[in-house]
Protein backbone atom coordinates (compact mmCIF):
# COMPACT_ATOMS: atom_id res chain seq x y z
CA UNK A 1 0.00 0.00 0.00
CA UNK A 2 1.38 3.80 -0.58
CA UNK A 3 2.60 4.85 2.34
CA UNK A 4 0.70 8.55 1.11
CA UNK A 5 -2.60 6.85 0.82
CA UNK A 6 -2.25 5.67 4.56
CA UNK A 7 -2.91 9.09 6.29
CA UNK A 8 -5.94 9.66 3.93
CA UNK A 9 -7.55 6.72 4.91
CA UNK A 10 -7.10 7.11 8.37
CA UNK A 11 -8.12 10.80 8.40
CA UNK A 12 -11.27 9.28 6.95
CA UNK A 13 -12.27 6.67 9.52
CA UNK A 14 -11.56 9.20 12.08
CA UNK A 15 -13.79 11.91 10.40
CA UNK A 16 -16.21 9.18 9.86
CA UNK A 17 -15.53 8.04 13.76
CA UNK A 18 -16.28 11.39 14.48
CA UNK A 19 -19.59 12.17 12.26
CA UNK A 20 -20.90 8.41 14.01
CA UNK A 21 -19.99 9.35 17.66
CA UNK A 22 -21.48 13.19 16.76
CA UNK A 23 -24.92 11.73 16.16
CA UNK A 24 -24.83 9.27 19.07
CA UNK A 25 -23.99 12.36 21.44
CA UNK A 26 -27.22 14.15 19.65
CA UNK A 27 -29.50 11.32 19.64
CA UNK A 28 -28.52 11.07 23.06
CA UNK A 29 -29.14 14.67 24.14
CA UNK A 30 -32.25 15.13 21.64
CA UNK A 31 -33.87 12.30 23.47
CA UNK A 32 -32.84 13.81 26.90
CA UNK A 33 -34.74 17.48 25.68
CA UNK A 34 -38.04 15.72 23.81
CA UNK A 35 -38.47 13.96 27.57
CA UNK A 36 -37.98 17.68 29.37
CA UNK A 37 -40.24 19.19 26.86
CA UNK A 38 -42.69 16.12 27.48
CA UNK A 39 -42.42 16.42 31.30
CA UNK A 40 -42.63 20.15 30.99
CA UNK A 41 -45.74 19.81 28.84
CA UNK A 42 -47.34 17.86 31.57
CA UNK A 43 -46.91 19.94 34.29
CA UNK A 44 -47.81 23.09 31.94
CA UNK A 45 -50.98 20.80 31.15
CA UNK A 46 -51.21 20.57 35.08
CA UNK A 47 -51.30 23.75 36.02
CA UNK A 48 -53.69 24.76 33.13
CA UNK A 49 -56.10 22.24 34.13
CA UNK A 50 -55.69 23.52 38.09
CA UNK A 51 -55.83 26.93 37.54
CA UNK A 52 -59.32 26.10 34.73
CA UNK A 53 -60.70 24.31 38.07
CA UNK A 54 -59.86 27.13 39.94
CA UNK A 55 -61.36 29.61 37.45
CA UNK A 56 -64.31 27.75 37.00
CA UNK A 57 -64.63 27.07 41.25
CA UNK A 58 -65.11 30.95 41.23
CA UNK A 59 -67.37 31.86 38.72
CA UNK A 60 -69.70 29.14 39.72
CA UNK A 61 -69.13 31.10 43.34
CA UNK A 62 -69.88 34.15 41.51
CA UNK A 63 -73.10 32.89 39.87
CA UNK A 64 -74.53 30.86 43.16
CA UNK A 65 -73.74 34.62 44.53
CA UNK A 66 -75.58 37.10 42.08
CA UNK A 67 -78.24 34.29 41.94
CA UNK A 68 -78.37 34.73 45.72
CA UNK A 69 -78.54 38.66 45.21
CA UNK A 70 -80.78 38.32 42.62
CA UNK A 71 -83.26 36.23 44.78
CA UNK A 72 -82.68 38.29 47.85
CA UNK A 73 -83.93 41.28 45.42
CA UNK A 74 -86.86 39.52 43.62
CA UNK A 75 -87.89 38.86 47.33
CA UNK A 76 -87.67 42.24 48.48
CA UNK A 77 -89.76 43.41 45.44
CA UNK A 78 -92.31 40.76 46.06
CA UNK A 79 -92.91 41.40 49.73
CA UNK A 80 -92.89 45.29 49.23
CA UNK A 81 -95.70 44.51 46.36
CA UNK A 82 -97.59 42.22 48.74
CA UNK A 83 -96.99 45.08 51.50
CA UNK A 84 -98.79 47.65 49.30
CA UNK A 85 -101.58 44.92 47.78
CA UNK A 86 -102.20 44.62 51.71
CA UNK A 87 -101.92 48.61 52.34
CA UNK A 88 -104.35 48.89 49.61
CA UNK A 89 -107.05 46.00 50.85
CA UNK A 90 -106.60 47.62 54.77
CA UNK A 91 -107.66 50.85 52.77
CA UNK A 92 -110.52 49.71 50.66
CA UNK A 93 -111.73 47.72 54.13
CA UNK A 94 -111.64 51.15 55.94
CA UNK A 95 -113.33 52.91 53.47
CA UNK A 96 -116.04 50.29 52.68
CA UNK A 97 -116.40 50.22 56.38
CA UNK A 98 -116.54 54.07 56.82
CA UNK A 99 -119.09 53.96 53.88
CA UNK A 100 -121.54 51.32 55.78
CA UNK A 101 -121.10 53.95 58.72
CA UNK A 102 -122.23 56.72 56.65
CA UNK A 103 -124.90 54.83 55.24
CA UNK A 104 -126.18 53.61 58.67
CA UNK A 105 -125.77 57.53 59.89
CA UNK A 106 -127.75 58.29 56.61
CA UNK A 107 -130.64 56.03 57.26
CA UNK A 108 -131.01 56.67 60.83
CA UNK A 109 -131.22 60.66 59.74
CA UNK A 110 -133.50 60.18 57.37
CA UNK A 111 -135.74 58.04 60.20
CA UNK A 112 -135.18 60.71 62.32
CA UNK A 113 -135.90 63.50 59.68
CA UNK A 114 -139.01 61.61 58.86
CA UNK A 115 -139.93 61.25 62.82
CA UNK A 116 -139.59 65.03 63.30
CA UNK A 117 -141.27 65.76 59.72
CA UNK A 118 -144.36 64.23 61.18
CA UNK A 119 -144.16 65.93 64.27
CA UNK A 120 -144.34 69.10 62.48
CA UNK A 121 -147.27 68.20 60.39
CA UNK A 122 -149.07 67.16 63.40
CA UNK A 123 -147.97 70.15 65.28
CA UNK A 124 -148.98 72.34 62.22
CA UNK A 125 -152.63 71.01 62.21
CA UNK A 126 -152.58 71.72 66.05
CA UNK A 127 -151.85 75.50 65.41
CA UNK A 128 -154.15 75.65 62.47
CA UNK A 129 -157.18 74.12 64.27
CA UNK A 130 -156.27 76.56 66.85
CA UNK A 131 -156.03 79.78 64.72
CA UNK A 132 -159.40 78.50 63.49
CA UNK A 133 -160.95 78.48 66.98
CA UNK A 134 -158.69 82.17 67.87
CA UNK A 135 -160.26 83.23 64.54
CA UNK A 136 -163.86 82.18 65.20
CA UNK A 137 -163.57 84.07 68.89
CA UNK A 138 -162.23 86.92 68.02
CA UNK A 139 -165.28 87.75 65.25
CA UNK A 140 -167.83 86.63 67.65
CA UNK A 141 -165.83 89.59 69.96
CA UNK A 142 -166.04 91.90 67.57
CA UNK A 143 -169.68 91.45 66.30
CA UNK A 144 -170.43 91.91 70.38
CA UNK A 145 -168.78 95.37 70.33
CA UNK A 146 -170.11 96.68 67.56
CA UNK A 147 -173.69 95.55 68.99
CA UNK A 148 -172.57 97.12 72.17
CA UNK A 149 -171.25 100.32 70.54
CA UNK A 150 -173.71 100.74 67.54
CA UNK A 151 -170.51 100.87 65.48
CA UNK A 152 -168.33 99.25 63.07
CA UNK A 153 -165.01 98.07 63.71
CA UNK A 154 -163.70 99.94 60.85
CA UNK A 155 -165.53 102.71 61.87
CA UNK A 156 -164.49 102.83 65.54
CA UNK A 157 -160.39 102.04 64.56
CA UNK A 158 -160.59 105.10 61.89
CA UNK A 159 -161.79 107.70 64.90
CA UNK A 160 -159.59 106.53 67.11
CA UNK A 161 -156.81 107.10 64.60
CA UNK A 162 -157.71 110.36 63.71
CA UNK A 163 -158.02 111.82 67.21
CA UNK A 164 -154.38 110.51 68.30
CA UNK A 165 -153.42 111.44 64.73
CA UNK A 166 -155.01 115.32 65.28
CA UNK A 167 -153.78 115.56 68.83
CA UNK A 168 -150.44 114.28 68.39
CA UNK A 169 -149.95 116.51 65.16
CA UNK A 170 -151.14 119.46 67.84
CA UNK A 171 -148.55 118.67 70.28
CA UNK A 172 -145.36 118.17 67.84
CA UNK A 173 -145.92 121.79 66.11
CA UNK A 174 -146.06 123.21 69.66
CA UNK A 175 -142.45 121.15 70.58
CA UNK A 176 -140.92 121.78 67.44
CA UNK A 177 -141.94 125.26 67.65
CA UNK A 178 -140.31 125.83 71.40
CA UNK A 179 -137.21 124.34 70.55
CA UNK A 180 -136.59 126.29 67.36
CA UNK A 181 -137.51 129.45 69.29
CA UNK A 182 -135.41 128.45 72.06
CA UNK A 183 -132.62 127.13 69.89
CA UNK A 184 -132.87 130.11 67.68
CA UNK A 185 -132.29 132.02 70.71
CA UNK A 186 -129.64 130.57 72.79
CA UNK A 187 -127.36 129.47 70.05
CA UNK A 188 -127.76 130.03 66.57
CA UNK A 189 -125.75 133.67 67.78
CA UNK A 190 -123.21 132.26 69.50
CA UNK A 191 -122.28 129.12 67.11
CA UNK A 192 -121.72 131.68 63.93
CA UNK A 193 -119.89 133.71 66.44
CA UNK A 194 -117.41 130.85 66.94
CA UNK A 195 -117.46 129.35 63.45
CA UNK A 196 -116.36 133.17 62.25
CA UNK A 197 -114.05 133.77 64.67
CA UNK A 198 -112.11 130.47 64.09
CA UNK A 199 -112.04 130.97 60.19
CA UNK A 200 -110.86 134.39 60.41
CA UNK A 201 -108.16 133.18 62.38
CA UNK A 202 -107.05 130.99 60.71
CA UNK A 203 -104.81 131.42 57.43
CA UNK A 204 -104.57 128.76 54.38
CA UNK A 205 -103.38 128.76 51.37
CA UNK A 206 -104.96 126.90 48.01
CA UNK A 207 -103.61 123.49 47.91
CA UNK A 208 -104.18 122.11 44.20
CA UNK A 209 -101.92 119.43 43.02
CA UNK A 210 -101.53 117.95 39.66
CA UNK A 211 -99.59 114.18 39.12
CA UNK A 212 -96.72 115.73 36.71
CA UNK A 213 -93.27 117.05 37.87
CA UNK A 214 -91.29 118.83 35.87
CA UNK A 215 -87.40 117.69 36.05
CA UNK A 216 -85.32 120.50 34.33
CA UNK A 217 -82.22 119.89 32.30
CA UNK A 218 -79.17 122.01 31.66
CA UNK A 219 -79.19 120.67 28.41
CA UNK A 220 -81.07 118.40 26.12
CA UNK A 221 -77.90 116.23 25.56
CA UNK A 222 -78.64 114.93 28.82
CA UNK A 223 -81.96 113.22 27.68
CA UNK A 224 -79.76 111.13 25.48
CA UNK A 225 -78.27 109.34 28.40
CA UNK A 226 -81.51 109.42 30.45
CA UNK A 227 -83.01 107.33 28.13
CA UNK A 228 -80.01 104.93 27.26
CA UNK A 229 -79.22 102.92 24.66
CA UNK A 230 -82.03 100.73 23.04
CA UNK A 231 -84.53 103.01 25.90
CA UNK A 232 -82.71 100.90 29.04
CA UNK A 233 -82.06 103.49 30.96
CA UNK A 234 -85.75 105.06 31.04
CA UNK A 235 -87.07 101.31 31.47
CA UNK A 236 -84.97 100.83 34.50
CA UNK A 237 -86.17 104.39 35.96
CA UNK A 238 -89.78 103.55 35.56
CA UNK A 239 -89.42 99.73 36.73
CA UNK A 240 -87.36 101.34 40.11
CA UNK A 241 -89.75 103.78 40.63
CA UNK A 242 -93.08 103.31 39.24
CA UNK A 243 -93.19 106.90 37.97
CA UNK A 244 -93.98 107.38 34.18
CA UNK A 245 -90.67 109.75 32.26
CA UNK A 246 -92.15 111.63 29.15
CA UNK A 247 -89.11 112.76 26.97
CA UNK A 248 -91.02 114.80 24.23
CA UNK A 249 -89.49 118.04 22.39
CA UNK A 250 -89.79 120.23 25.65
CA UNK A 251 -86.97 122.03 25.92
CA UNK A 252 -84.59 121.45 28.74
CA UNK A 253 -87.06 119.28 30.82
CA UNK A 254 -88.76 116.20 31.63
CA UNK A 255 -91.94 115.25 32.60
CA UNK A 256 -92.37 112.93 35.76
CA UNK A 257 -95.79 111.45 35.71
CA UNK A 258 -97.74 109.52 38.54
CA UNK A 259 -100.20 109.60 40.78
CA UNK A 260 -98.48 109.48 44.19
CA UNK A 261 -96.29 112.10 44.86
CA UNK A 262 -93.79 110.17 47.02
CA UNK A 263 -92.89 108.08 43.91
CA UNK A 264 -92.49 111.43 41.83
CA UNK A 265 -90.17 112.86 44.70
CA UNK A 266 -88.23 109.95 44.71
CA UNK A 267 -88.20 109.78 40.89
CA UNK A 268 -86.60 113.48 41.07
CA UNK A 269 -84.53 113.53 43.57
CA UNK A 270 -82.70 109.98 41.82
CA UNK A 271 -82.67 111.85 38.33
CA UNK A 272 -81.00 114.91 39.80
CA UNK A 273 -78.29 112.72 41.68
CA UNK A 274 -77.75 110.83 38.64
CA UNK A 275 -77.31 113.79 35.69
CA UNK A 276 -75.10 115.43 38.43
CA UNK A 277 -72.87 112.38 38.55
CA UNK A 278 -72.99 111.38 34.97
CA UNK A 279 -72.88 107.69 34.91
CA UNK A 280 -76.32 106.95 34.09
CA UNK A 281 -76.92 102.62 33.61
CA UNK A 282 -79.34 100.31 34.99
CA UNK A 283 -77.23 99.14 38.08
CA UNK A 284 -76.25 102.83 39.14
CA UNK A 285 -79.97 103.44 38.13
CA UNK A 286 -81.09 101.05 40.87
CA UNK A 287 -78.60 102.00 43.69
CA UNK A 288 -79.31 105.29 43.59
CA UNK A 289 -83.33 104.45 43.79
CA UNK A 290 -82.81 102.92 46.95
CA UNK A 291 -80.70 105.42 48.77
CA UNK A 292 -82.76 108.23 47.69
CA UNK A 293 -85.62 105.85 48.90
CA UNK A 294 -83.85 105.73 52.22
CA UNK A 295 -83.51 109.93 52.36
CA UNK A 296 -86.70 110.56 51.67
CA UNK A 297 -87.87 107.87 54.65
CA UNK A 298 -85.34 110.05 56.60
CA UNK A 299 -86.41 113.53 55.07
CA UNK A 300 -90.30 112.10 56.39
CA UNK A 301 -89.44 111.24 59.49
CA UNK A 302 -87.91 115.06 60.38
CA UNK A 303 -90.90 116.28 57.86
CA UNK A 304 -93.15 114.67 61.24
CA UNK A 305 -91.24 115.66 64.07
CA UNK A 306 -90.85 119.67 62.88
CA UNK A 307 -94.79 119.44 62.37
CA UNK A 308 -95.69 118.17 66.03
CA UNK A 309 -92.45 120.67 67.04
CA UNK A 310 -94.29 123.34 65.23
CA UNK A 311 -98.14 122.67 66.42
CA UNK A 312 -97.14 122.20 69.85
CA UNK A 313 -98.05 118.80 70.31
CA UNK A 314 -95.74 116.05 72.72
CA UNK A 315 -95.77 112.83 73.52
CA UNK A 316 -96.77 111.74 70.31
CA UNK A 317 -95.59 107.55 69.08
CA UNK A 318 -93.16 107.66 66.62
CA UNK A 319 -95.21 105.44 64.38
CA UNK A 320 -97.45 108.12 64.39
CA UNK A 321 -94.57 111.11 63.96
CA UNK A 322 -93.79 109.21 61.10
CA UNK A 323 -97.24 108.99 59.35
CA UNK A 324 -97.76 112.67 59.67
CA UNK A 325 -94.66 113.27 58.07
CA UNK A 326 -96.15 110.77 55.18
CA UNK A 327 -98.52 113.31 54.67
CA UNK A 328 -96.86 115.64 52.95
CA UNK A 329 -96.44 113.45 50.43
CA UNK A 330 -99.95 112.65 49.75
CA UNK A 331 -103.19 114.56 49.17
CA UNK A 332 -106.68 114.32 49.27
CA UNK A 333 -109.22 115.28 46.40
CA UNK A 334 -105.92 117.62 45.27
CA UNK A 335 -105.46 119.02 48.74
CA UNK A 336 -101.98 118.32 50.42
CA UNK A 337 -102.94 116.30 53.48
CA UNK A 338 -100.17 117.85 55.84
CA UNK A 339 -101.33 120.90 54.82
CA UNK A 340 -105.12 119.92 55.22
CA UNK A 341 -104.33 118.14 58.70
CA UNK A 342 -102.58 121.35 59.98
CA UNK A 343 -105.05 123.31 58.97
CA UNK A 344 -108.01 121.42 60.92
CA UNK A 345 -105.43 120.51 63.81
CA UNK A 346 -105.19 125.20 64.47
CA UNK A 347 -108.89 125.31 63.36
CA UNK A 348 -110.00 122.68 66.08
CA UNK A 349 -107.75 124.42 68.99
CA UNK A 350 -109.58 128.09 68.34
CA UNK A 351 -112.78 126.26 68.62
CA UNK A 352 -112.41 124.11 71.47
CA UNK A 353 -110.57 127.69 73.43
CA UNK A 354 -113.85 129.49 71.71
CA UNK A 355 -115.95 126.76 73.51
CA UNK A 356 -113.79 126.61 77.05
CA UNK A 357 -112.81 123.18 76.25
CA UNK A 358 -109.20 122.06 75.64
CA UNK A 359 -107.32 123.04 73.12
CA UNK A 360 -104.45 120.76 73.16
CA UNK A 361 -106.52 117.58 72.79
CA UNK A 362 -108.89 118.90 70.21
CA UNK A 363 -105.19 120.29 67.94
CA UNK A 364 -103.90 116.40 68.53
CA UNK A 365 -106.76 115.02 67.20
CA UNK A 366 -107.85 117.38 64.60
CA UNK A 367 -103.76 116.91 63.16
CA UNK A 368 -104.23 113.07 63.48
CA UNK A 369 -107.93 112.66 62.00
CA UNK A 370 -106.63 111.78 58.84
CA UNK A 371 -103.63 109.21 60.26
CA UNK A 372 -106.04 106.17 58.15
CA UNK A 373 -105.26 107.76 54.79
CA UNK A 374 -101.48 106.93 55.13
CA UNK A 375 -100.86 103.54 56.54
CA UNK A 376 -98.21 101.07 55.24
CA UNK A 377 -100.32 98.34 54.39
CA UNK A 378 -103.97 98.49 52.91
CA UNK A 379 -106.65 97.87 54.68
CA UNK A 380 -109.93 97.21 53.74
CA UNK A 381 -111.32 99.25 56.57
CA UNK A 382 -112.17 103.20 55.85
CA UNK A 383 -109.61 105.95 56.52
CA UNK A 384 -111.44 106.76 59.81
CA UNK A 385 -112.15 103.37 61.27
CA UNK A 386 -108.47 102.76 60.14
CA UNK A 387 -107.00 105.69 61.80
CA UNK A 388 -108.83 104.98 65.27
CA UNK A 389 -107.43 101.47 65.38
CA UNK A 390 -103.96 103.27 64.36
CA UNK A 391 -104.33 105.90 67.41
CA UNK A 392 -105.59 103.23 69.37
CA UNK A 393 -102.64 101.16 68.96
CA UNK A 394 -100.12 103.67 69.78
CA UNK A 395 -101.63 104.81 73.09
CA UNK A 396 -103.80 107.81 71.96
CA UNK A 397 -106.21 109.27 74.54
CA UNK A 398 -109.72 107.71 74.22
CA UNK A 399 -111.42 110.81 72.67
CA UNK A 400 -108.59 111.46 70.05
CA UNK A 401 -109.88 107.94 68.88
CA UNK A 402 -113.41 108.34 69.28
CA UNK A 403 -112.56 112.33 67.61
CA UNK A 404 -111.38 110.13 64.57
CA UNK A 405 -113.45 107.25 63.99
CA UNK A 406 -116.39 109.76 64.27
CA UNK A 407 -115.53 112.56 61.63
CA UNK A 408 -117.58 111.08 58.81
CA UNK A 409 -120.58 109.61 61.45
CA UNK A 410 -119.44 106.20 61.11
CA UNK A 411 -119.16 105.69 64.71
CA UNK A 412 -121.40 107.69 67.40
CA UNK A 413 -120.10 110.86 68.94
CA UNK A 414 -119.16 109.79 72.67
CA UNK A 415 -117.06 113.15 73.85
CA UNK A 416 -117.54 116.58 73.24
CA UNK A 417 -114.37 117.56 71.02
CA UNK A 418 -116.29 115.01 68.40
CA UNK A 419 -118.32 117.13 66.51
CA UNK A 420 -115.57 119.81 66.47
CA UNK A 421 -113.23 117.75 64.53
CA UNK A 422 -115.97 116.64 62.32
CA UNK A 423 -116.94 120.71 61.70
CA UNK A 424 -113.19 121.98 61.23
CA UNK A 425 -112.61 119.01 58.83
CA UNK A 426 -115.43 119.58 56.88
CA UNK A 427 -114.76 123.85 57.32
CA UNK A 428 -110.54 122.63 56.08
CA UNK A 429 -111.94 120.70 53.03
CA UNK A 430 -115.22 123.19 51.67
CA UNK A 431 -112.88 126.21 51.21
CA UNK A 432 -113.05 127.72 47.98
CA UNK A 433 -109.80 126.39 46.12
CA UNK A 434 -109.52 124.19 48.80
CA UNK A 435 -110.13 120.50 46.98
CA UNK A 436 -110.72 119.20 43.22
CA UNK A 437 -112.78 116.17 42.85
CA UNK A 438 -111.70 114.89 39.22
CA UNK A 439 -108.42 114.78 39.99
CA UNK A 440 -109.50 112.33 43.11
CA UNK A 441 -111.10 110.56 41.40
CA UNK A 442 -108.59 109.74 39.14
CA UNK A 443 -106.02 109.02 41.81
CA UNK A 444 -108.54 106.34 43.14
CA UNK A 445 -108.56 104.89 39.69
CA UNK A 446 -105.01 104.48 39.62
CA UNK A 447 -104.71 103.03 42.96
CA UNK A 448 -107.43 100.73 42.50
CA UNK A 449 -105.46 99.53 39.38
CA UNK A 450 -102.61 98.68 40.95
CA UNK A 451 -104.23 97.33 44.04
CA UNK A 452 -105.95 94.83 41.54
CA UNK A 453 -102.78 93.40 39.80
CA UNK A 454 -101.06 93.35 43.15
CA UNK A 455 -103.71 90.71 44.47
CA UNK A 456 -102.51 88.00 42.62
CA UNK A 457 -99.98 85.64 44.02
CA UNK A 458 -96.43 86.25 42.46
CA UNK A 459 -97.14 89.83 41.66
CA UNK A 460 -94.17 92.07 43.40
CA UNK A 461 -94.61 95.00 42.27
CA UNK A 462 -97.20 96.59 40.22
CA UNK A 463 -96.94 100.54 38.73
CA UNK A 464 -100.01 102.34 36.48
CA UNK A 465 -98.06 104.19 33.77
CA UNK A 466 -99.05 106.62 30.99
CA UNK A 467 -101.60 108.35 33.02
CA UNK A 468 -103.17 105.23 33.79
CA UNK A 469 -103.51 103.70 30.07
CA UNK A 470 -100.69 100.95 30.96
CA UNK A 471 -100.56 99.09 33.93
CA UNK A 472 -96.98 97.09 34.20
CA UNK A 473 -96.84 94.15 36.44
CA UNK A 474 -92.99 92.98 38.14
CA UNK A 475 -93.48 89.44 39.38
CA UNK A 476 -91.17 87.25 40.84
CA UNK A 477 -89.23 84.31 38.66
CA UNK A 478 -89.26 81.67 41.05
CA UNK A 479 -93.19 81.28 42.01
CA UNK A 480 -94.51 83.08 38.11
CA UNK A 481 -93.13 80.89 34.70
CA UNK A 482 -93.74 82.27 31.56
CA UNK A 483 -96.39 80.73 30.51
CA UNK A 484 -98.15 81.41 33.77
CA UNK A 485 -96.86 84.95 32.62
CA UNK A 486 -99.26 85.02 29.33
CA UNK A 487 -101.75 83.36 31.77
CA UNK A 488 -101.62 86.49 34.41
CA UNK A 489 -101.62 89.16 32.12
CA UNK A 490 -104.85 87.79 30.15
CA UNK A 491 -106.69 87.30 33.61
CA UNK A 492 -105.68 90.46 35.08
CA UNK A 493 -107.17 92.10 31.64
CA UNK A 494 -110.23 90.34 32.03
CA UNK A 495 -110.78 91.43 35.43
CA UNK A 496 -109.99 95.41 34.72
CA UNK A 497 -112.86 94.75 31.74
CA UNK A 498 -115.16 93.26 33.94
CA UNK A 499 -114.60 95.47 38.18
CA UNK A 500 -113.48 98.79 36.59
CA UNK A 501 -114.63 101.64 34.47
CA UNK A 502 -111.92 103.19 32.52
CA UNK A 503 -112.13 105.27 29.42
CA UNK A 504 -109.98 104.22 26.27
CA UNK A 505 -108.28 100.80 27.21
CA UNK A 506 -105.69 99.87 29.45
CA UNK A 507 -102.17 97.62 28.41
CA UNK A 508 -100.92 94.77 30.42
CA UNK A 509 -97.57 94.45 30.67
CA UNK A 510 -96.23 91.36 32.91
CA UNK A 511 -92.31 91.00 33.63
CA UNK A 512 -90.44 88.61 34.44
CA UNK A 513 -86.83 88.55 35.19
CA UNK A 514 -84.68 86.34 35.88
CA UNK A 515 -81.42 87.93 38.40
CA UNK A 516 -78.22 85.36 39.45
CA UNK A 517 -76.40 87.71 41.87
CA UNK A 518 -73.20 86.33 43.41
CA UNK A 519 -70.27 88.28 45.51
CA UNK A 520 -66.76 88.29 44.84
CA UNK A 521 -65.03 88.49 48.53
Amino acid sequence: MDPNILPIITGAGALLLGILLGKLIFSKNTKKKIQEAELQSESIIKEAQLRAETIRKEKELEAKERFVQMKSAHDKEVMEKNRKIGEGENRIRQKEQSINQKENNLTKQIKENEAIKENLNRQIELVNIKRTELEKHQEEHIRRLEKIANLSAEEAKSQLVESLKHEAQTKALAMQQEIVDEAKQKANKEARKIIIQTIQRTAAEQAIENSITVFNLESDEVKGQIIGREGRNIRAIEAATGVDLIVDDTPEAILLSSFDPLRREIARLSLQRLVADGRIHPARIEEIVEKTRKQIEEQVMDIGERTVIELGIHGLHKELVRMVGRMRFRSSYGQNLLMHSRETANLCATMAAELGLNSKLAKRAGLLHDIGKVPDEESELSHALLGAKLAEKYGENPAVVNAIAAHHDEVEMEYVISPIIQACDAISGARPGARREIMQQYLQRIKDLENLAMSYNGVEKAYAIQAGRELRVIVEAEKVTDQDSDKLSFEIAQKIQTEMTFPGQIKVTVIREKRAVNVAR
